[in-house]
């Protein structure tokens, strides 16, 4: 049996491929001007699906990297502000042993007891070091100073045991901060109570070889510290390798899925928009106007 082809059979299928040519030629336009493979989810629901997945990844990763990069800044502050308490520290030492040593007389004394308080302020200023506003010894606190000066009995104003972190991965975070405590002690330990007490005996002319002892401790938990912080800032530089290199291969895949290929992609549209004119001039002559037309 052959089915019966009618002239509104044809125009009907004429104009459907028409469309269809059309809607190629639109899409590739699409392509083209967005730089992208696919520009909706409908066109590749599966390729899409991977690819929320993947630009997911690569915004975690690269907030993790934005977190570490912060985490090292701190760190390195931190660092450098232990090494240069170590350095005043020893200074102090020196002058100490300078007292004990020297057989001074009250001018010379009053000489080391006055450059031992510089001292205790230079250390006093390094101990309450900011960065972006906030203390780097002093944990949580919203404290303005991890240390109140001599009138406050140099407290330390930090949260025993509350640390500031960084989340450098999904389930890894990093301590960025430094126990201030630990460091340069609290009040009548800390410190600047000592180098207080030791400029007070060296006016006095009282022997100071003991407080030797005391300034070594001070000087190994400092030295403590800074050894923590050495091994924190390593963790958290082998981190940012690996995010970087995440982020890299992330930004590569996602490229590859998404990204059309430039020149397929023209040499397609051209062939595309052949055909469309192809078949408007084929249409052309099977949609030809009858009396019909002109009588409606």
């Amino acid at each position: 049996m052959v089915n019966r082809v009618t002239q509104q059979t044809v125009q009907r299928s004429t104009l459907s491929n028409l469309q269809l040519n059309l809607s190629k030629v639109s899409n590739l336009q699409a392509q083209m001007s967005s730089g992208k493979r696919i520009t909706k989810a409908s066109q590749d629901p599966a390729a899409a699906s991977g690819l929320l997945a993947q630009k997911a990844e690569k915004s975690a990763s690269t907030q993790a990297l934005r977190n570490a990069q912060d985490g090292e800044s701190w760190l390195n502050l931190t660092d450098t502000t232990l090494q240069q308490s170590v350095s005043v520290l020893q200074r102090a030492r020196d002058l100490t042993v300078q007292a004990v040593n020297g057989g001074a007389n009250d001018t010379s004394r009053e000489a080391i007891a006055t450059e031992l308080e510089g001292l205790r302020d230079s250390l006093l200023d390094l101990a309450n070091t900011t960065y972006n506003g906030r203390s780097i010894f002093s944990g949580t606190s919203s404290a303005d100073a991890a240390f109140e000066d001599a009138s406050g009995g140099y407290a330390w104003n930090g949260v025993a045991g509350a640390r500031v972190t960084r989340r450098i991965g999904e389930d890894a975070t990093v301590q960025v901060d430094s126990d201030g405590s630990a460091a340069f002690g609290n009040g009548a330990t800390s410190v600047f109570q000592l180098l207080d007490d030791i400029a007070a005996d060296v006016r006095a002319g009282t022997n100071v070889t003991g407080r030797l002892d005391e300034i070594d401790a001070v000087q190994n938990n400092m030295l403590i510290s800074l050894s923590d912080v050495g091994v924190r800032t390593k963790q958290i530089t082998d981190v940012q390798d690996k995010l970087a290199l995440t982020i890299q291969n992330l930004t590569s895949s996602i490229s590859d899925s998404e990204d059309i290929d430039l020149a397929a992609t023209v040499l397609e549209l051209s062939m595309q928009q052949v055909a469309y004119e192809g078949a408007l001039g084929a249409a052309s002559n099977v949609l030809q106007p009858t009396l019909m037309d002109y009588l409606s």
